[in-house]
């Protein structure tokens, strides 16, 4: 079997590809990823093959998220999807996509669901092709058909020469894969279509694995506000708001800033805070008591995985119904207030460690995400959608 992934650039769209891949390949499959440039050392790190293709102007993406930071909050999600990840990215990617599709000839092409130009282009030749849901599917399926979406993914169908999707019916019967647990998911958000749910193989380290950050009597809260953040205004003064909101506890805090700060653009530290670039959140998941996060989906449900409360400080995109959900569900507590809120970080993260409920309810659903099928299970779904074959779905 012959799979084309395909992603846009960053981490937060990539990572929630890589299990499936990694899945693929353990079934004997051939994976091509297909991304734009930017994305290149990202995709090759993980020792994949891509298909590349030029980026988006960087100029116009800018100025779009600029105009979305003076929306109400309800309207940036669509306004973004819209004119950023369709009317610029999609247009942009979609000649690359076309051309991987017909002089690949994949069997099948998997796309994480803000990238649009795989599966039309699959579409157009008749491929088949998965969803996969990088955010909560409720959430996610509402953006998709707001108000300007929908038109915006229609210009596209229409100079591929694909019917009109004005509700979105076409683009919602697409199997959909997923790694995010029911537990992280709004129930009062309705969905069109079954989710296919599997747990990581890569799932946090257990049984002594690492003793990296064990040694410690003091617990250790980790803090990460993921790979989008540090590259914007929010760095340093959130991240240095953070640890100043930490500097007197009994504890060790362990932040990373990403792969493009310099952990010394922080200044002086207090004695119970070490920051780095970048460190396995697998490896470190084991041993941290609480977590401090920003809310993006794929750091939240690492941390439910591993049982670890957290506090969410939501900063933009998908992250404050995360944090709504991790408080619904017991598991942590959701900071309002955007940047500001870090000086009530202090607060939080006490009430995490001082009280028990957090914890278990987090470890709950760890216990619930541990009875998923395997991703493994993910390859054999796919080749029954190629066959035509029925298949259950997994929850």
């Amino acid at each position: 079997m012959r799979v084309l992934l395909t992603t846009k650039r960053g981490a937060g769209h990539f990572g929630p590809l890589i299990p499936f891949a990694r899945a693929f390949r353990r079934a004997g499959a051939t994976v091509l990823v297909a991304a734009p440039h930017s994305a290149r050392e990202m995709v090759r790190a993980e020792g994949l093959s891509t298909w590349l293709f030029d980026d988006a102007p960087e100029h116009e993406r800018d100025a779009i998220f600029a105009a979305a930071w003076q929306l109400p909050e309800e309207e940036r999600g669509p306004y973004v999807f819209a004119e950023a990840f369709i009317r610029v990215d999609a247009r942009a990617a979609l000649p690359g996509m076309l051309d991987a599709c017909r002089r690949w000839n994949p069997d099948i092409v998997v796309s994480e669901i803000s990238e649009v130009a795989g599966p039309l282009a699959a579409e157009a030749l008749g491929i088949p092709s998965v969803c996969v849901g990088i955010f909560q599917q409720g959430t996610s399926e509402g953006v998709v058909t707001a108000g300007g979406v929908m038109p915006a993914i229609d210009e596209l169908r229409a100079a591929l020469g694909l019917a009109p999707d004005p509700d979105g019916e076409r683009l919602l019967s697409t199997p959909y894969f997923t790694l995010l647990p029911e537990a992280l998911e709004d129930p009062s958000l309705p969905v069109s279509r079954t989710a296919w749910r599997f747990r990581d193989l890569e799932a946090p380290l257990t049984g002594g694995h690492t003793d990296r950050f064990a040694g410690d009597e003091r617990p250790l809260v980790y803090l990460t506000f993921g790979s989008v953040a540090p590259t914007m205004d929010f760095f340093p003064d959130v991240f240095r708001g953070a640890i100043d909101a930490f500097s007197a506890l009994p504890i060790r805090v362990l932040v990373t800033v990403g792969r493009d700060r310099d952990p010394a653009d922080l200044g002086r530290l207090p004695a119970n805070v070490q920051v780095e670039r970048w460190v396995p959140q697998r490896e470190v998941m084991p041993h941290a008591a609480a977590m401090v996060c920003h809310g993006g989906s794929g750091t939240v449900t690492m941390g439910l995985a591993a049982g670890v409360p957290m506090a969410v400080v939501p900063l933009f995109a998908d992250q404050p119904s995360n944090a709504r959900r991790v408080e619904e569900i017991g598991a942590g507590i959701a900071l309002d207030g955007g940047p500001q809120a870090v000086s009530r970080l202090g607060d939080a993260v006490s009430k995490l460690l001082v009280d028990p409920a957090y914890g278990a309810n987090a470890e709950r659903v760890a216990d619930e995400m541990r009875s998923l099928p395997s991703v493994d299970a993910a390859p054999v779904i796919a080749r029954a959608i190629l066959e035509d074959r029925p298949v259950a779905a997994m929850h």
